[in-house]
């Protein structure tokens, strides 16, 4: 006597073996799917905060910007200005910032001195306006005003140069002037 087999319950389990397969590939690939997107959406928002705190990091020169010249009116010794932070700027710490001070023969970083006088390759905060009576920190905050004394390498009559703010976190800002073709004791830089 011949036996019969039936292949139709095995064919079922094969289907339903194949079926839990791609169920559990689809979960993988969906899973791996969503992580990346995940990923890339914190990297995204990373970028978003950093650019935010370092674009609200910035500063902004208040009102003029003077040349102090020398005894001979050949040239000029140091600049003054006022710094302050831009609206809704969070604070900064000016004995971090970076000085540069660069012309057409001359890319000096100036260094930052504690000293009331100001020396050759060094800055100065000279005064601190709107800070409070307490408040003897060097951080920028919202709606103080700090006047720094840069000293420069003596550029002669209509001398352009730059010199360059860059704080510990925040944009560069530069400060493009010309000397004047007559010097004074005090200039006012264009």
């Amino acid at each position: 006597m011949k036996r019969q087999f039936n292949d139709n319950a095995f064919t079922g389990l094969e289907a339903a073996i194949v079926l839990i397969a791609f169920i559990v590939v689809a979960a993988v690939f969906s899973y791996v799917v969503l992580g990346a997107g995940f990923f890339t959406t914190q990297k995204s928002q990373e970028v978003v905060h950093t650019g935010v705190q370092q674009a609200s990091s910035s500063m902004e020169i208040v009102g003029n910007v003077y040349g102090i010249g020398d005894d001979t009116k050949s040239h000029l010794t140091s600049i003054r200005f006022i710094v302050a932070n831009t609206a809704g700027g969070t604070a900064l710490d000016v004995k971090q910032m970076v000085v540069t001070y660069v012309d057409e023969t001359h890319h000096d970083v100036v260094e930052y001195s504690d000293s009331d006088t100001i020396s050759t390759g060094h800055w100065v905060v000279k005064a601190r306006y709107n800070n409070g009576d307490d408040d003897e920190d060097m951080l920028l905050e919202p709606g103080e005003q700090f006047e720094l004394e840069v000293a420069v390498p003596n550029p002669g009559v209509n001398t352009p140069f730059t010199v360059n703010l860059q704080p510990a976190a925040g944009a560069v800002y530069p400060i493009h002037k010309t000397v004047p073709p007559a010097i004074e004791a005090y200039n006012v830089l264009n």
